[in-house]
């Protein structure tokens, strides 16, 4: 549950602004997700939080257990959460998880991003979600 206190109408009204705004606020990323996962896609900004979380890695050994992960969960064809990208792009990670570097994952992970910019950011947008909490945040304001 969001506590209007900690989470102001300026802020809200922010991420219209660009989506790197909304998945820099922690409440903006909860909600969008919470919005993906309302319309059963989700797995472009979870395989994009799996790269942000993944070019943290510091060590070889880890990095090469979590690509294969990764290459399993997303990017293999009819994986669990199978990410939309094309076949060269898919085929390139399949070669660079065999010696996975921080990198691996860039081109798919810039795919994701314009993906959701140009289709799910804008709907988010329009959605009940954004719109009711907005309201909301403005009525609070009123007071």
């Amino acid at each position: 549950a969001f506590s209007p206190s900690r989470l102001s109408l300026e802020d809200t009204q922010q991420w219209s602004q660009s989506l790197e705004r909304l998945l820099e606020s922690k409440y903006g990323l909860a909600t969008f997700r919470n919005f993906l996962k309302s319309e059963y896609s989700d797995e472009n900004i979870e395989f994009w939080l799996t790269c942000e979380d993944y070019k943290k890695i510091k060590s070889s050994f880890r990095m090469s257990s979590r690509a294969k992960k990764i290459y399993e969960q997303f990017i293999k064809v009819e994986s669990p959460k199978e990410i939309n990208i094309d076949y060269h792009t898919r085929e390139q990670i399949k070669r660079n998880v065999k010696t996975p570097t921080l990198h691996c994952f860039d081109d798919a992970q810039k795919i994701v991003y314009g993906l959701m910019e140009r289709d799910s950011y804008p709907r988010f947008l329009r959605s009940d979600i954004y719109r009711t909490l907005l309201e909301n945040l403005a009525a609070d304001a009123a007071k």
